[in-house]
């Protein structure tokens, strides 16, 4: 793949995931959770993990987060959105380096889920100021493991589509 049709790839899966965090605003589902969502922008960031090196991917995470935020959000909303991306996207990582042969990319999708959750719970709680938010752990990781799950299996089928690609292969 050149140079140039990378950062065309690049630039079409974060206009991809700012496309997904819009329309998964606009579905009316409510967890009963405040602050669970789908993640279903998340489904870019996991595919571009297995696609891309480190650097291409920690791009796409921190321009999406940024032009999210630009569109739809505020600077709180930012922070908690940038605390979970980062944190979610350095385990997940660091998983697919360590054990890519013994997680599949639905297990680091599960533990990638939980981890944004706990990300946004440190922001939280730094905002607060009182380690108690925590409390609130075991629900985010219920919808974690739930989002988590969906992402896994829509990047797994995915990823077997796109590795199909002439510039993949």
């Amino acid at each position: 793949m050149t140079k140039t049709q990378n950062m065309i790839f690049v630039a079409l899966l974060v206009a991809q995931a700012i496309v997904l965090s819009i329309i998964e605003r606009m579905i009316p589902i409510n967890f009963a959770i405040p602050g669970a969502k789908l993640g279903l922008a998340n489904i870019v960031t996991l595919t571009s993990i297995y696609l891309f090196s480190f650097r291409q991917t920690f791009s796409i995470i921190i321009l999406r987060t940024i032009m999210t935020s630009f569109i739809m959000g505020s600077f709180s909303s930012f922070m908690y959105s940038i605390s979970g991306a980062l944190l979610s996207f350095f385990v997940m990582y660091f998983l697919m380096v360590v054990s890519r042969e013994k997680i599949s990319i639905i297990g680091v999708s599960l533990v990638g889920g939980v981890s944004h959750n706990i990300g946004q719970l440190i922001v939280a709680m730094m905002i607060i100021q009182n380690g108690r938010i925590f409390y609130y752990l075991p629900f985010l990781i219920l919808t974690g493991t739930g989002t988590g799950l969906a992402v896994g299996i829509t990047a797994k089928y995915l990823l077997g589509y796109l590795r199909n690609l002439r510039y993949f292969n």
